[in-house]
């Protein structure tokens, strides 16, 4: 005769401090009445129990966790969705660049008649020379600025007080600027490591610009390391040299890392073959041209050839025994975006006259101690850092797009996916045109200033951002970039407090909770909902009722200048209010434009 072996009941459900507690008790009482009678929170039986919950409690903790940042729907830290977006085939793109065009002003001496400039004299402002905003934001001219050039402003700038003849003439030029400095790192690499991964110490990195180890070895980025072919420019010395000064060759990169970056840090990661491992993959022609790397010589393929798996077996040639240079350029601060007539300092000009030999050297100081710039239009390009629900969509969107733009939604991908090298738009809306025969879109774009409050974008990073389209468009799209306007609200509102809580307490909340809530800003043509402002002040705790609700446009001074009329965009019932496909709307200084009464 078998004897039956009962297992104790133990309840897996219980998770947390209370529950697995209650259980633990439960369970001694059950199992060892005669043993364990001491329950009594002060005795040593009661810490015991207390200690196994609070174990209990914790390890329930990260084993859900872990099981929630394990996929991408439920994943809440920044950098464990950007993981999960890598194996999507989703590149991060922080920290971007903010683009301009500036003016350049100096002043050059006449020639002894008094009859014009003396060209002699007349400089270039080189590419590479360094300016700085008020706010100490670091700035790099992207072009040799001409002085000489015909169609720049002459005017005079000083006079003979005797004569009346022009001594010396004010020149004005203007040039394109980005934002950072150039920095270098010097890494030092010991034995072969397959798949080595090296962490950069520099902050706020944009563009990784060169990397080359001890014996002089080029190491090229690629999108993926089994790409394996890159293009670059080279001169043309064809017949047709004036209209196409380079044209495009591919070449084998054995040598070659990706980027990943985090939320504040990049990494380099590298193949996972030695220096005997070469390749000789076929070439393959380039078929479409994007947009130049500044800094680089050469541009990565985005288009993957799945047959060029077969010749690379080692994904790249690993770096070992040897120190790596890698030279980047960083933002020098946060926020990169400036106002307008904020870039006002040239800190290291590099300038160049025709002919040495032919100035003064007293004269040539004077004409650079004379360098002025000044920006008429604001600076931007930069943007702060997706929200992590937007990161999200954005890496949906990303799958779903497999790097080709056919619907709307592949459009706008793109326009997020743009390198941080060229600048960034904040919020992007593509509507076909339908006026048009052709297969037209109208792509409405707005950036940030350096406030973090909406602007238009300037024509720099359009430019930037079309030609970034343009290579993965269809063939028969044509794109238009356009300004979304901006519409500024206000917010009125009136609540009935709890009569025994601090009325202004209350309402101070109110505030905060409203101000929290519109910091973030919406999409362009996303309708704006009251109801959602009676909502959010429901909650908040101390109001009986939310009385009215009043939106009101703020128009002038600091605000946009789009005239917008709410009242004939509010709904019958007052419960949203549609926005135009080319409309975002905005609290733009919430602490001030959201008001409130508490009866």
């Amino acid at each position: 005769m078998s004897i039956k072996k009962h297992y104790p009941a133990i309840n897996y459900t219980s998770r947390d401090f209370n529950s697995i507690k209650s259980d633990l008790v439960q369970y001694a009482k059950r199992y060892y009445p005669s043993t364990y009678k001491d329950f009594n929170e002060a005795g040593f039986g009661s810490l015991m129990l207390d200690t196994v919950s609070y174990i209990g409690d914790m390890l329930s903790f990260y084993v859900d966790y872990n099981a929630n940042e394990s996929f991408l729907d439920t994943a809440i830290e920044f950098n464990n969705v950007l993981k999960l977006g890598r194996q999507l085939g989703y590149n991060f793109r922080g920290n971007p660049s903010s683009f301009g065009i500036v003016d350049f002003f100096v002043i050059v001496p006449g020639t002894t008649a008094g009859l014009g400039v003396d060209t002699t004299y007349i400089p270039t402002l080189r590419k590479g020379t360094l300016l700085s905003s008020q706010g100490g934001v670091g700035f790099i001219l992207n072009e040799d600025v001409n002085f000489a050039n015909p169609d720049n402003h002459v005017v005079i700038a000083r006079e003979d007080a005797n004569t009346g003849l022009a001594t010396h003439y004010a020149i004005k030029a203007s040039g394109q600027v980005l934002s950072g400095e150039i920095r270098s790192e010097r890494i030092v690499v010991g034995d072969f490591e397959k798949f080595l991964r090296i962490e950069l110490q520099g902050q706020n990195i944009t563009e990784i610009l060169s990397v080359t180890d001890s014996e002089g070895n080029n190491y090229f980025r690629v999108d993926y390391l089994s790409q394996d072919v890159v293009y670059s420019a080279v001169k043309n010395y064809d017949t047709n040299r004036a209209n196409v000064p380079s044209t495009l060759k591919p070449f084998i990169v054995p040598r070659r890392y990706i980027a990943e970056q985090l939320e504040d840090t990049v990494f380099l990661q590298f193949g996972a073959g030695n220096s005997t491992d070469t390749t000789s993959d076929p070439l393959t022609d380039p078929s479409r041209t994007i947009v130049n790397y500044h800094g680089r010589e050469f541009i990565s393929s985005l288009s993957f050839d799945p047959t060029n798996l077969i010749g690379t077996p080692s994904l790249g040639i690993a770096p070992a025994n040897t120190e790596i240079t890698v030279v980047y350029r960083a933002n020098t601060t946060p926020e990169v975006n400036v106002a307008a007539q904020s870039l006002t300092t040239i800190v290291d000009p590099i300038v160049d006259f025709t002919d040495i030999t032919l100035i003064t050297p007293a004269k040539a100081s004077d004409v650079i101690a004379s360098l002025e710039v000044s920006n008429a239009s604001p600076i931007n390009g930069d943007v702060s850092s997706p929200s992590v629900r937007e990161l999200k969509t954005r890496i949906s969107d990303s799958f779903a797009s497999q790097r080709r733009a056919v619907t709307e939604r592949d459009y706008q991908s793109m326009i997020y996916a743009m390198p941080p090298e060229f600048g960034a738009v904040k919020r992007a809306n593509i509507i076909r045109d339908p006026d048009s025969f052709k297969r037209n879109l109208n792509v409405y774009v707005v950036s940030e200033s350096d406030s973090n409050t909406l602007e238009e974008t300037n024509s720099t990073v359009k430019q930037n951002l079309k030609t970034w389209l343009n290579q993965g468009r269809m063939i028969n799209d044509t794109v238009d970039i356009i300004d979304a306007k901006i519409v500024n609200i206000g917010i009125d509102f009136v609540i009935v407090g709890d009569l025994e809580s601090n009325k202004f307490e209350i309402l101070n909340r109110a505030i905060s909770v409203l101000a929290n809530y519109y910091d973030r800003k919406m999409e362009i043509g996303e309708s704006f909902s009251i109801t959602d402002i009676y909502s959010l002040l429901n909650r908040v705790p101390g109001v009986v009722d939310t009385v009215s609700v009043r939106v009101k446009q703020k128009f002038g001074n600091a605000y946009s200048l789009t005239r917008f009329n709410l009242e004939r965009a509010t709904s019958p019932d007052g419960r949203f209010i549609s926005v135009p496909d080319n409309v975002v709307m905005e609290v733009k200084f919430p602490a001030q434009d959201i008001r409130g009464n508490i009866k």
